[in-house]
């Protein structure tokens, strides 16, 4: 309905009513059951009630309460537009204190946890919102508290406001947010839960001995300079468990260098590594190093997942050529077989990546590298990164140049191998300092994996991917459904707040039945029914993108303008806008996310492709948990590798996530029919710490095999529950995985095209095997005995598996034929 705030004045009416009130501006009282909704008209209510300068309304003790003021520049710009509260006071010398009060538009506390302030100007003719919270405090004693808020702006005479607060009796325990129409959650958009840095499970803390730092089966020592000098990793090929030995990644350590007035030959002045934080979670450092001509601050820190941050600030002491500069980042060739990123399609690494900046266009400025038991991810930054769009919108909203690495285009990064090493080079290109100048050459890098597979999870957990009667699901033998978005206890596109009631109830007998139920909940868009939609698109666009509107006709009637429209489901009237990316709704999202799992028990959250950082993914990861287990978090991303995304790979996009997640399921648009390395580096997840499921198509039952993946039931028409039977009538639950990249895989197939996976117990061995040949192929088993400690068998069998193979029983010396594409299930008791 426009009524009654969207009914606009006539102009008429407008210019009776400006010519009644002498200033350059007019502010409108207005309470939160009526959210303004026009920027640049006036509502008719307002003709009615005529200028006000006082607001009467109510509120529980308690209670987040909110009102507006809309400030209507009726003559000219308005420059700074802030608010200022008096307290609220009662006749019996009750107070509420202003610093309980503040204005959402005016100031706030970031999704980083870092507090801000913000500029507002309006236009002429145009009206702000500005939303006022009020948090009253439970113990207010109840009766009427009279103050004012003041509005002021640049060159202007101050308009006070009378505010007239009547506290009744009533105690509202959760400030009243389970009445989300009087918006009471807006408050949650300031909220800092989850930000502590406390551990998460299965993490461990950060131990600091001399300059070296240990984490979970990794290791970083640094240099005098607070740069890595050597990563170690402590996980076996197999991914399965921790070995006593590091793997060595680095060949020498990182080195950043530099051409100065055309020498390299810099005597710089260290004053060596100097921890500034040592924590469970976190490890801060700082060098400062200072030459004639350079001052260079190198500031790091790592978090107890692997998560590494620098930061590299050069001051010209004087004006200067910097011929370059260049982060050299020197691997050993040996553990660096595999790279994503750059342009390059994850899987065996090319010998030689020579890539340029080019924001515009591709959404890249790093990637990984490495083996299945160890890598780095790099990324290359200043302090001006802002994260784009992705999926679908990136070229609405790219990167932003680094204007340090990319240096206007003459930035880039190669990495070439000689002899046993492989050099990765960023670089900056050449430039004019000058004296004072400051440039800042941030980077991030991930160590990997983040902790072993959890086969156990694999095997025992099960996705029912749709909602469903709870006994049709269990039927399956499904062990966690995932409702998604569009059906009728979770209706709205990532606003699962309307009918969390009907949710509730479905969650409580899927719970007394066995069920796990998570929800799709993710930040991309976000429906219109969301209660809160005008009042954050009074924040101008840092909860909503700007862009060219359009989409479903209520989008253009109510929205109107600089907004891009998303999904949408014409069942249900549901019009999604896409979010900015990094804002304050993601304090919301956390918040939201809480409530969830208290109020309503759900176990996790679908994630469908991401649009926040890592920072709100370890909240969200904090939040989960309950009496009920850590939650459950699966991540769903369909092919980032295209033009409209940006070229990136899924993987390599949202690696920073991968320490919080339970499972992946890539996705759309990927091609199964692509090689063994794509599907073990782009894919499988193992050599992070994660396992898989496909989906496109249905994907490639054999070959998902190898992975320990089946496709998700009921999607994409394949029934993997016969593979799920199988996997119980054998015992797949009590094996070692022993992958086809693992050193030590006793199973050996004579065909370069064939790989084979090993799934061993005490009583019986199960070999995935599958071809990636373009042809039919006839191979042979070479199976090493004695690596495993067993007697040599003669005979293998192919059980019956519906859709899969049909029963066979073979000698093991025996050839046997793989047609194309396919492969079998071996099982030698």
């Amino acid at each position: 309905s426009f009524y009654p705030m969207e009914v606009i004045a006539t102009q008429n009416e407008v210019s009776n009513l400006i010519s009644k009130h002498k200033g350059n501006y007019i502010v409108f009282p207005e309470n939160r059951l009526h959210p303004i909704k026009m920027p640049h008209d006036l509502p008719y209510r307002w003709i009615e009630k005529g200028v006000q300068n006082k607001l009467s309304d109510s509120a529980a003790r308690g209670e987040n309460f909110t009102y507006q003021l809309g400030v209507y520049a009726s003559q000219q710009d308005l420059k700074n537009v802030n608010i200022e509260f008096s307290d609220l006071k009662n006749n019996a010398g009750g107070r509420i204190p202003s610093a309980v009060m503040s204005s959402l538009n005016t100031s706030g506390i970031n999704w980083d946890g870092r507090p801000f302030n913000k500029k507002i100007d309006v236009a002429k003719g145009d009206v702000q919102a500005l939303w006022v919270l009020i948090d009253v405090p439970a113990e207010t004693i109840p009766g009427t508290y009279e103050g004012t808020a003041t509005i002021t702006s640049d060159g202007n005479k101050s308009t006070v406001i009378a505010i007239q607060l009547t506290v009744g009796n009533e105690l509202l325990s959760v400030g009243g947010v389970n009445e989300p129409w009087k918006q009471t959650r807006l408050t949650w958009l300031n909220s800092q839960l989850g930000q502590d840095n406390e551990i998460i499970a299965p993490y461990t803390p950060l131990v600091v001995a001399d300059r070296s730092i240990s984490l979970l089966g990794r290791e970083m020592h640094l240099d005098a300079y607070g740069l890595p000098e050597q990563i170690n990793c402590y996980f076996d090929s197999k991914m399965t468990s921790m070995t006593r030995e590091g793997k060595p990644l680095l060949k020498n350590g990182f080195a950043f260098r530099m051409n100065i007035n055309g020498t390299e030959a810099i005597n710089w002045k260290n004053n060596g590594v100097r921890f500034i934080e040592k924590t469970d979670g976190r490890v801060r450092w700082e060098t400062t190093n200072e030459s004639v001509e350079m001052l260079m601050k190198v500031s790091g820190e790592i978090e107890f997942d692997g998560f590494v941050k620098y930061s590299i600030v050069l001051t010209a002491k004087e004006d200067l050529t910097l011929g370059e500069a260049r982060l050299e980042i020197p691997m050993r060739q040996s553990a660096a077989p595999y790279f994503m990123g750059l342009g390059e399609r994850g899987g065996y690494r090319s010998p030689s990546i020579n890539w340029e900046w080019d924001v515009a266009n591709k959404n890249q400025d790093g990637g990984w590298i490495g083996d299945v038991n160890g890598g780095i991810h790099f990324s290359f930054r200043d302090e001006n990164y802002v994260r784009p769009l992705n999926t679908n919108f990136y070229l609405q909203k790219p990167l932003v140049l680094p204007s340090s690495w990319g240096n206007s285009g003459n930035g880039g990064i190669t990495i070439e191998d000689n002899d046993d090493v492989t050099l990765i080079r960023a670089y900056s290109g050449s430039r004019e300092m000058k004296k004072g100048e400051v440039l800042h050459f941030d980077f991030n890098l991930l160590i990997t994996p983040f902790h072993t597979i959890d086969t156990d999870f694999q095997w025992k957990t099960r996705f029912y991917h749709k909602f469903s009667p709870v006994d049709t699901i269990l039927s399956k033998k499904a062990s966690v459904v995932n409702v998604h978005h569009a059906n009728d206890i979770n209706p709205y596109i990532n606003y699962p707040f309307i009918r969390w009631k009907e949710m509730k109830a479905y969650i409580d007998e899927a719970h007394d039945k066995g069920l796990k139920v998570k929800i799709y909940n993710t930040i991309r868009e976000l429906s219109n029914r969301a209660y809160e939609t005008h009042p954050m698109r009074s924040l101008g666009t840092e909860i909503y993108s700007p862009g060219g509107g359009g989409g479903f006709s209520w989008l253009q009637e109510h929205i109107v303008d600089n907004y891009i429209a998303a999904w949408f489901v014409p069942e249900l009237k549901d019009a999604a806008i896409i979010n900015s990316g990094m804002s304050r709704w993601h304090n919301y999202y956390v918040e939201g996310m809480s409530w969830l799992v208290k109020n309503v028990g759900i176990d996790g959250i679908y994630l469908d492709d991401v649009a926040f950082d890592r920072t709100t993914m370890k909240r969200i990861r904090r939040v989960l948990s309950s009496d009920r287990g850590p939650g459950i978090i699966d991540l769903h991303s369909a092919n980032q590798f295209n033009k409209r995304d940006g070229f990136n790979n899924s993987a390599n996009l949202y690696l920073e996530h991968f320490p919080y997640l339970n499972r992946l399921w890539f996705g759309e648009y990927f091609d199964y029919n692509m090689d063994p390395d794509f599907w073990l580096i782009e894919v499988s997840g193992i050599p992070f710490g994660l396992m898989g499921e496909m989906l496109e198509k249905g994907g490639n039952k054999w070959r998902g095999m190898v992975y320990g993946m089946t496709n998700r039931l009921p999607w994409g028409g394949d029934d993997p529950s016969q593979i799920w039977q199988f996997w119980d009538e054998f015992g797949i639950q009590d094996t070692d995985m022993i992958g086809y990249w693992a050193n030590d895989n006793p199973v050996k197939i004579n065909h370069e095209k064939v790989k084979a996976t090993l799934y061993k117990k005490n009583d019986a061995l199960l070999i995935a095997i599958a071809s990636w040949a373009e042809d039919d192929v006839k191979v042979n088993l070479e199976i090493d005995w004695r690596a495993m400690g067993l007697k040599p068998r003669s005979l293998m069998q192919m059980p019956a598996i519906k859709d899969y193979q049909e029963e066979k029983t073979l000698a093991i010396k025996d050839a046997f034929v793989i047609p194309k594409g396919k492969g079998f299930l071996i099982v030698i008791q």
